[in-house]
């Protein structure tokens, strides 16, 4: 690569070259950037799930009660009963006119997977009415939890399961 000199002895050409160093620059550092971005922006889904408030729903005599422990047990109005039954006994209250409100109780630990199985064994009893009983006031993330027992309300959101 030649450069222009002040010197006039010399040939009066400039030089017809591209100097190649600052491209190749900015090239290695764009590539860089998308080596580290590109990774997140794949592996970074961000969900904002829906909140809703609901008002609380006197219990009456036409729920059942399904409580769900954090390591799958199952009480029907606080009597226990085994995940191979739940069919057979809810499909006894399912018979009825009008047919009863199914409200599950289960602990915010308890694995999706099991009340997964139990709204799937309620579909095939024949209920048609599904709630979730949840603590009213409670705010995600909040620091101190009320006392389960005193505060459990239905949500009043049923849904067909």
């Amino acid at each position: 690569m030649s450069f222009g000199s002040f010197d006039s002895r010399s040939s009066s050409q400039t030089a017809a070259e591209i100097n190649m160093v600052p491209l190749i620059d900015v090239m290695l550092v764009l590539l860089v950037i998308f080596l580290i971005t590109a990774p997140l922006l794949t592996h970074s889904i961000k969900v904002q799930l829906p909140q809703a408030t609901a008002q609380p729903v006197e219990k009456d005599a036409k729920s059942l009660d399904l409580a769900v422990t954090l390591d799958g047990a199952l009480f029907l109005n606080n009597d226990p009963v085994a995940m191979e039954d739940l069919t057979q006994t809810l499909a006894i209250y399912a018979q009825e006119k009008p047919q009863p409100e199914i409200r599950i109780r289960a602990d915010q630990e308890t694995r999706y997977e099991i009340l997964a199985q139990v709204m799937s064994k309620a579909k095939a009893a024949g209920m048609v009415r599904l709630g979730f009983v949840t603590r009213p006031g409670a705010e995600q993330g909040a620091a101190t939890p009320a006392p389960a027992a005193a505060t459990d309300k239905p949500a009043g959101n049923t849904a067909t399961p």
